[in-house]
């Protein structure tokens, strides 16, 4: 089968297509069948062994696949060969195959494309339970989305708008603030000619947001946390921006605010029973036409190191897909 392989750690044009033997189920395993792997940003820092885990070598990167079960193994009960399912990897999905734990696998819903549902579960599901669990959010409330264009901003504007919120996306062109507010936004700011907090002040009339969503990171983040309103919350999703900022801990006295972390693979991992009924509920809007995944660009597998040289210098808007035929 054919995989793309991290031998060193490095940028992507250092990934290397080749020809391996295809995985076999250990205890309590499966091997699915790829049929599309999501492209996250953490997929680019893992490459470059920049993420909370560094993996042996050699490995393929890809967090979330679908595909259909090609093989499991004894005691694994809940799924059989010929299954359609949406698989969470960590790692190994950039690949025609790939085996994991049985346990990280759900059924996919009769009817959802593949290239959708690789790309749906890790960017919907870290922006609901960003709002949902992390910042409670209420409807009526106001939500500023950082990065909004992006994978996760999107599906945060989304299902901030679903869930009652009025969103404000920031993003860093008009190209892209127009796709926000084709997904839920109401108002919206261009960072790169607009000072963020003064056009917070001017849409907010000085009052202030009551949620900021952060995958960004960098010079955006203390703005967007001195535009927070009494008891808002600043949700830290990541550091797509490269810059981990330093923020002055008397901001969050002075509004009585909170920095909420958000880490979507440890809350699966640690609340598994949570994280599915977070996922049927999820899939109820989808099914309701409440959610709209925008699947923007789509490579072949051979193409891998363009799929993540888009994310990483930020030219993607919404979901980019990794198809193997």
């Amino acid at each position: 089968m054919q995989t793309v392989s991290c031998k060193a750690w490095g940028p992507p044009e250092s990934l290397v297509v080749e020809d391996v033997a295809s995985p076999r189920a250990e205890p309590g395993e499966v091997v699915v069948s790829v049929k599309a792997c999501g492209v996250n940003f953490p997929d680019t820092l893992i490459i470059q062994g920049k993420y909370q885990f560094k993996p042996p070598f050699p490995f393929a990167p890809g967090g979330e696949v679908s595909g259909l079960i090609k093989e499991v193994s004894a005691g694994v009960t809940h799924v059989k060969p010929g299954d359609a399912v949406i698989a969470f990897t960590g790692w190994g999905g950039f690949a025609e195959e790939v085996k994991c734990d049985a346990r990280q696998l759900i059924p996919l819903p009769p009817g959802t494309p593949f290239p959708l549902a690789a790309g749906f579960v890790m960017t919907y599901g870290t922006s609901y339970h960003a709002l949902k669990d992390r910042a409670a959010i209420q409807p009526g409330e106001t939500l500023l989305v950082l990065g909004a264009a992006g994978g996760v901003g999107l599906a945060a504007c989304e299902i901030g708008a679903a869930m009652g919120a009025r969103v404000i996306a920031a993003a860093s062109s008009d190209d892209k603030l127009a796709v926000c507010r084709q997904h839920g936004a109401t108002e919206t700011i261009n960072y790169t000619n607009e000072d963020l907090r003064e056009a917070m002040n001017r849409i907010t009339g000085k009052r202030g947001v009551d949620v900021v969503y952060d995958p960004v990171g960098g010079a955006y983040s203390e703005p967007a946390f001195r535009s927070l309103a009494w008891k808002g919350r600043h949700l830290v999703v990541g550091f797509a921006n490269g810059e981990i900022p330093q923020l002055p801990m008397n901001l969050a006295l002075l509004k009585g605010a909170s920095l909420v972390g958000v880490f979507f693979g440890a809350f699966v991992k640690a609340e598994p029973q949570s994280a599915e009924k977070n996922l049927r509920e999820l899939m109820g809007m989808l099914a309701a036409g409440k959610l709209k995944p925008l699947i923007s660009k789509t490579y072949p597998l051979h193409r891998a190191a363009d799929a993540l040289n888009d994310v990483m210098q930020r030219r993607a808007v919404g979901k980019i897909v990794l198809l193997t035929s």
